[in-house]
């Protein structure tokens, strides 16, 4: 899908989260929210595969996009989506920096803080999803 970057993670979908957690946090992230979407699907009687969303992010770095475009803020704080798909193989979903620029026709005044946003995403989900060699 256009703007999405999505990766295969060795864990489950809560280990994934939680280690998405974990990294964001000792990185200085805020962490905004979590959410259970097959925990609050079987709440109302409906089938899900396991399906966690975080929504996490720099304030700061943040409000730099939004006084560039406050439209950005329909988009931020970032977020990762960690799903099962029907083989029981887990991902990782979040959206691209450059789709940020290009949806909300960022200025170049945004450019150093989407390419640190990237960066940043990239660790993440790489600690996130994969085991580290020991």
């Amino acid at each position: 899908m256009q703007g999405l970057i999505t990766v295969p993670s060795d864990f489950s979908v809560t280990e994934t989260i939680d280690r998405i957690v974990a990294v964001a946090q000792s990185k200085g992230l805020t962490v905004f929210a979590r959410i259970d979407h097959a925990t609050n699907a079987r709440e109302v009687g409906l089938p899900l595969r396991p399906t966690e969303l975080i929504i996490f992010g720099n304030p700061k770095a943040g409000t730099i996009l939004m006084q560039d475009k406050q439209t950005t803020g329909i988009d931020l704080p970032v977020k990762a989506l960690a799903w099962e798909d029907e083989t029981g193989k887990v991902w990782l979903t979040y959206n691209a920096a450059d789709w940020l620029e290009d949806r909300h026709a960022l200025s170049e005044n945004s450019t150093a803080v989407l390419k640190a946003i990237q960066g940043g995403l990239m660790v993440v989900a790489n600690a996130a999803t994969h085991k580290q060699p020991s």
